[in-house]
């Protein structure tokens, strides 16, 4: 997708509506502020990003206004073209790989560790932008940087919660949301006896699908390797985390061990369940349409419950933004990113996203979006309070690897379908994770 002139008009057109864009075409003014101005766009320069699907509207309403308002402003047309979530990972690889495709790649966790010398060095950006903006969050930031270089940019962390239906669980016998694991499993019990069960995802999904599956091990204090990167994940914490994996598994709803992404989704708003982990895109997917009115009035969020390890310890999905080696034009893609990050375009973007995604640099997080609605409560922390992919070692090629191999995700579908007893589980995903940790 090529943005264009009339798609630019078209997409600020709510935004302007909703007061969000500052002067729409100002964007000359915006060009000067400092980290914009240090790259200068090669001469007929044009640009192609690799992203996911997005799952709120108005989040690419104002991505794509934002492009477009770059465009104007420096005449490098910027084409996006869109991959589902599971899609994205391979494409990109692909692209680093032989050199062609894409010159930006919007990109899940820490996929830029799998070819980071297929990558621009943006050092000088991001420290250009952490200096201007309040500073990274120390997790996002991690995904991005190797050493005391930046091999990417980070973009935001998309917030993953318990959303569930309060008439529902209510109807259960509880009168306020569990705030333990323990209770947190008898609720789901109780919701399956009442018709109105939950459901998680144990398929290769890969936000909710990782999300659910890391806070399982984190929770009950397991994890894939230690501090020093050697293999941990064959422990007594992680035989527990699969005894309680079972026992939630048998309150959900049948065929979870293939769900994807959207399948939650689907199934929630289609009234099959009333309790699942997501972001914040299930509300609003009921809000906006008229037929679940209802369905969205009744929902309400909070943070996964805690379990044994005592404290809160969720991985929450993150996005950077990365540019390959093999872009002609590298200036024009740093400038680029620079006016996306520009405090007018990023505020329009994270109210766009409607809480959604969730800031990398501090400055943002005043944003009044984290205030405007309940709903966006157990979401707006997600950048400050992530615990990045890898615990407790440090991110890398090894802990991309097993993340993008899916290891943990199938350890415990292995485990609660039967597949595997939870011994041989366990050892299936020890062997796996030592051929990345060698």
């Amino acid at each position: 997708m090529t943005i264009n002139r009339r798609r630019f008009l078209s997409g600020t057109a709510g935004l302007a509506a909703g007061g969000l864009l500052a002067g729409t075409l100002g964007t000359r003014h915006s060009l000067a502020q400092a980290s914009a101005s240090m790259f200068t766009p090669e001469e007929g320069a044009t640009l192609r990003l690799l992203r996911w699907v997005p799952f709120v509207t108005g989040e690419e309403e104002a991505w794509n206004a934002n492009t477009a308002a770059f465009t104007e402003a420096t005449g490098v047309e910027v084409r996006i073209d869109q991959e589902s979530w599971e899609d994205v990972r391979p494409k990109a690889a692909v692209a680093a790989n032989v050199g062609s495709g894409p010159d930006m790649v919007m990109s899940w966790f820490d996929d830029p560790f799998q070819y980071p010398d297929k990558l621009v060095d943006v050092t000088d950006l991001a420290n250009a932008l952490g200096e201007e903006h309040g500073g990274w969050y120390e997790g996002l930031e991690g995904y991005a940087r190797q050493g005391d270089k930046f091999i990417a940019i980070p973009l935001c962390a998309i917030g993953n919660a318990i959303c569930y239906r309060e008439s529902h669980m209510k109807a259960a016998g509880f009168s306020e949301f569990p705030q333990d694991t323990d209770g947190f499993l008898e609720l789901c019990k109780a919701m399956k006896a009442n018709g109105t069960p939950a459901g998680f995802p144990h398929g290769k999904a890969v936000g909710d699908g990782n999300n659910y599956a890391h806070w399982l091990l984190w929770s009950h204090g397991g994890m894939t390797v230690d501090e020093s990167g050697a293999v941990a994940i064959n422990s007594p914490e992680t035989k527990a985390a699969i005894d309680y994996a079972k026992a939630l598994y048998e309150t959900f709803i049948p065929g979870t061990e293939s769900w994807l992404d959207i399948n939650n989704n689907r199934a929630f708003l289609a009234g099959e369940v009333s309790l699942t982990a997501n972001g914040v895109s299930l509300y609003y997917a009921a809000a906006k349409d008229e037929a679940l009115k209802e369905i969205a009035e009744d929902i309400r969020t909070t943070n996964l419950p805690i379990g044994p390890v005592g404290k809160s310890v969720e991985l929450h999905q993150t996005s950077t933004l990365s540019i390959f080696n093999h872009c002609q034009y590298p200036q024009a893609a740093k400038a680029n990113i620079a006016f996306m990050y520009q405090a007018e375009r990023m505020n329009a973007w994270l109210e766009g996203a409607s809480a959604y995604c969730c800031q990398a640099l501090k400055a943002f997080e005043s944003n009044p979006v984290w205030t405007s609605n309940p709903v966006h409560a157990p979401y707006a922390k997600a950048s400050a309070s992530l615990r990045p992919n890898g615990y407790a070692g440090p991110l890398g090629p090894a802990s991309a690897g097993v993340m993008a191999d899916y290891v943990l995700v199938d350890m415990f579908a292995e485990a609660v379908t039967g597949q595997r007893t939870p011994e041989e589980a366990i050892a299936n995903a020890e062997r796996r994770i030592a051929r990345y940790y060698r």
